[in-house]
């Protein structure tokens, strides 16, 4: 092949690529198999490279998770929902109902998750993501914060487009969750069921997960595309994955629920019965 004809070759592929990177800005819609890393203080991470995903409900079985294509930047979450011997270590004290060490932290205020990410910001060394007065969110700081409600369903769906990772027959489910079938003494220890493809656990079930937005009805229809981050005000914020309480209709992928950010009853609403926790995330 002539030297010219070899680089004109070369040429049009470098094009290809750069036209591809700026039609996708930067996001890419098949990942790479995730890896887990340990942070300095012991709890592991899983790093997930981003991308573009189908969020929301083909079904639209709720009228609040209508069917979009979202892309979200790369970032690190937990592997396992923050369990109670974590929570205590960083913050002196446990206010979950059922005990363990390693079952996941619950009775959690959204102020309280917002703090413990802080908490544990500061003692790996990193920038804390909330300031305490307005608990306002700086996605450029180096330290943890709670998943956006994108970031957690594209972690949940892994690259999977079925109504839960595993598929549609909610049959399976008992083997990947803690829920209402198979649940009958409040959340098990993290861990111990089977984790999606990209090996995270207990996104089904056990305690439900807060999410740093607020909750919008209508907010799938005008959200950006790339890196939604909710409503930039709201009364309530969002819960994610349902709990050991939960029903399986509840335990899928779109579900979207809310509660009171800094409740005052001595438990939530009855679908939540204060079985709420967190898991964290941070931006790579």
């Amino acid at each position: 092949m002539a030297p010219r004809s070899l680089l004109r070759i070369l040429l049009h592929a470098l094009a290809a690529l750069l036209l591809a990177g700026c039609e996708t800005g930067g996001c890419r819609d098949k990942s790479a198999a995730p890896t887990v890393v340990t942070t300095p203080g012991g709890v592991e991470m899983v790093l997930l490279p981003g991308g573009w995903f189908e969020m929301g409900s083909p079904q639209n079985e709720e009228k609040d998770e209508p069917r979009h294509r979202v892309c979200v930047s790369p970032f690190c979450m937990d592997r396992t929902e923050v369990t109670q011997g974590e929570y205590e270590k960083l913050m002196k004290k446990n206010p979950s109902r059922w005990k363990g060490e390693k079952n996941p932290v619950e009775q959690i205020r959204w102020a309280d998750a917002a703090a413990y990410c802080n908490a544990r910001s500061r003692a790996d060394g990193l920038l804390p993501a909330y300031t305490p007065k307005t608990w306002e969110c700086d996605f450029e700081a180096s330290g943890y914060r709670l998943p956006t409600e994108a970031e957690w369903e594209y972690a949940c769906r892994a690259g999977t487009q079925a109504d839960r990772f595993f598929g549609s027959a909610a049959s399976e489910l008992g083997r990947y969750a803690w829920f209402k079938g198979n649940s009958w003494q409040g959340p098990s220890p993290v861990g111990t069921k089977l984790p999606n493809p990209w090996g995270l656990y207990d996104l089904y079930g056990n305690v439900w997960e807060w999410c740093n937005d607020y909750y919008g009805e209508r907010y799938y229809t005008e959200s950006p595309d790339r890196d939604p981050r909710g409503p930039k005000t709201g009364k309530t914020r969002v819960l994610r994955g349902g709990c050991c309480d939960s029903r399986a209709n509840v335990c899928r992928s779109s579900y979207r629920y809310d509660e009171e950010p800094a409740y005052t009853d001595v438990c939530f609403r009855a679908e939540a019965n204060g079985v709420v926790g967190l898991r964290c995330v941070k931006r790579r």
